[in-house]
């Protein structure tokens, strides 16, 4: 080996010698060569074995400090390989919705997301599984206790928000599963949907109007079942019907704060004899539009769950949601336009028509967890990423391209902020998929400005874009 290492020596002075103009140089090299040559030369007729032996101190030194610092370098190569390769798969969870391999070179850009953002993949799918269970449980309890009374008809829940589309960014233990609950007018009442006149409310705001109609007549008329209009209230009180209007109702409109309010301690007095009672402990949490529950698990697990109450418009997929908004707090019987359902919507059609690994969704993920804490909306976000899978072919959105993707989200996303404009997914927009099903006005509308704010102060605008540029900075260049 050693015999090998000072051939080796050799022939690189050689070339060193031959490369090399300085003269005198090269007279002292060619001396160290010969020298060289007759050290081997000897050494290999002496004890070929043993040759390392006759080499001097200083040379034995040279070599072993060369083999070693080699030695060396290599073990820390593979050292450095095996702990990346760990680390990788470890950001890799072992439920993650992608159930395809990814390549080395995918993972490894996983990988420096998920170090640089702290990114949680938590299990959306499994949990969110768990959840519509839970829910429609409570559903079916609900609708044999209810089924021959005033209240409201609980239709099956809706998945919505970023949980359940299946992007949201926060941590496991943080993320909350949104569910709206239909209402459907009970026997004898309809639901009217009136423009809220208050003057404190923009045109997104509505009010439901309750009615009493006839059950007396109909196709099939219920004969054991008291009418409101055609009965007695004499008749009515001896048979202890009380009337919606007197109950979930503040004057003749429909009130999110009492609906809450009734449904919540539905939940209460029902848990019990729920099937999951035996897996979580469950806790209702302050609402006063809405059922918040946290499902804890002996081991200390826990699962934060939403249930929002929701009327739709027509036959459309635009809801009105009980659920006000941060910067909206309106009264009980004011209920706000949501998008939520038809959102959903949206990206359930894109996930059947995206190639099997698209990227559309870690994008989301990757660009929310960086914006977090931003002057921009998660909704603008999300706005922002739906007008580019309508623009860019689904096609383009293979994992492969997914830094190029991140790219455009944050490009389309500075033009919006330089021009002051991000226009509103559902109205006017001529890209809109023909599966989602809107209200014909809001083809004919115009666009809503999701960044009038910033059109109006100029200041917040320049404060927008230098936020911003320091958060594309932070994305590409603080690896």
């Amino acid at each position: 080996m050693i015999i090998l290492l000072l051939y080796w020596l050799v022939q690189w002075i050689h070339h060193y010698i031959s490369v090399c103009p300085d003269q005198d140089l090269n007279q002292q090299r060619t001396q160290m060569l010969q020298e060289l040559q007759e050290l081997t030369h000897n050494t290999t007729e002496q004890n070929v074995g043993s040759g390392g032996a006759v080499l001097s101190t200083s040379l034995q030194q040279w070599l072993f400090c060369a083999v070693a610092g080699v030695l060396v370098l290599l073990l820390a190569l593979c050292w450095w390989f095996k702990k990346r390769t760990c680390e990788v798969e470890s950001s890799r969870h072992p439920e993650s919705e992608e159930s395809e391999e990814e390549s080395p070179a995918e993972m490894n850009m996983v990988w420096i997301f998920s170090r640089r953002f702290q990114l949680s993949v938590p299990k959306l799918a499994s949990r969110r599984r768990v959840v519509q269970e839970l829910v429609n449980d409570l559903l079916q309890i609900s609708h044999s206790l209810f089924s021959n009374s005033f209240f409201p008809v609980l239709e099956p829940v809706i998945g919505v928000g970023s949980a359940c589309e299946g992007w949201s960014p926060h941590k496991e233990e943080d993320v909350i599963y949104c569910m709206f609950v239909p209402l459907k007018p009970p026997p004898g009442y309809a639901f009217h949907l009136e423009p809220d006149t208050t003057g404190k409310m923009p045109r997104t705001s509505m009010r439901i109007r309750v009615e009493q109609v006839c059950t007396c007549t109909g196709e099939q008329p219920d004969q054991n079942k008291l009418c409101f209009l055609h009965h007695s209230e004499k008749e009515l009180t001896r048979n202890q019907v009380t009337s919606l209007l007197y109950t979930l109702c503040t004057g003749p409109y429909l009130d999110g704060e009492k609906i809450a309010l009734w449904f919540q301690t539905f939940v209460i007095s029902t848990w019990s004899v729920m099937p999951q009672s035996r897996q979580y402990s469950m806790k209702v949490l302050p609402s006063c539009r809405s059922c918040k529950m946290k499902l804890m698990k002996n081991s200390g697990r826990s699962l934060l769950v939403e249930m929002v109450f929701s009327v739709q418009q027509g036959d459309s997929d635009i809801f009105l949601s009980s659920q006000p908004t941060e910067a909206q707090f309106p009264p009980g019987t004011t209920w706000l336009e949501s998008y939520a359902v038809a959102e959903a919507k949206f990206f359930r059609q894109v996930a059947m028509q995206a190639p099997p690994r698209s990227c559309h969704l870690k994008c989301l993920r990757l660009c929310a967890r960086l914006l977090e804490g931003s002057g921009i909306s998660a909704y603008a976000l999300k706005t922002t990423v739906m007008h580019l899978l309508t623009l860019i072919p689904l096609s383009e959105w293979q994992h492969k391209y997914l830094l190029m993707r991140v790219d455009d989200i944050m490009c389309y996303l500075r033009c919006c902020l330089e021009e002051k404009r991000l226009k509103h997914f559902f109205f006017g927009n001529e890209d809109m998929p023909e599966e989602i099903s809107l209200p014909p006005d809001f083809q004919e509308a115009q666009p809503l400005n999701l960044f009038q704010h910033l059109a109006q102060d100029p200041a917040a605008q320049t404060e927008a874009l230098k936020e911003f540029d320091e958060l594309q900075n932070h994305l590409y260049f603080g690896f």
